[in-house]
């Protein structure tokens, strides 16, 4: 019986808190990622703000084309972030809400873990952060 392979994706997303700071970052499982960052299992500052709204994301291909995508988008002006994140989620919806409740937003994704990470991991996390991953188009 042949193997088959899923295509490895990577993602540029920004998160959003409640009181509108922004973060910008890459990952190649975003399901994964949002989890940590509503966990406050990364970044302090991103714990700091409880930036844990996903309000936009781009997949891509190449981890290459993720990076170049993530270093633009911080190169920008808020406001001009602002118009992108309203240009497809106008009422900047968390657009992560429904992942663990349908399997059709993240086909094959089952939720968190419930096992909370290890020391080294939650290290790891916080050394790394979400620059760590990329993804590319």
């Amino acid at each position: 019986m042949p193997r088959t392979f899923r295509e490895k994706r990577f993602y540029v997303c920004i998160l959003a808190s409640m009181s509108g700071t922004l973060y910008i970052g890459i990952t190649n499982d975003l399901a994964r990622r949002v989890y940590e960052h509503k966990e406050g299992l990364v970044s302090s500052f991103t714990a700091k703000y409880r930036v844990d709204r996903l309000v936009y994301f781009e997949t891509f291909k190449y981890v290459g084309n993720a990076i170049a995508r993530e270093k633009e988008l911080k190169g920008w002006l808020r406001a001009k972030k602002i118009k992108l994140i309203e240009s497809v989620n106008p009422s900047w919806r968390d657009l992560s809400r429904d992942w663990e409740r349908s399997s059709k937003v993240r086909p094959g994704y089952r939720g968190p873990s419930r096992r909370a990470p290890s020391p080294a991991k939650r290290a790891r996390l916080r050394l790394f952060g979400m620059t760590m991953l990329s993804a590319d188009s």
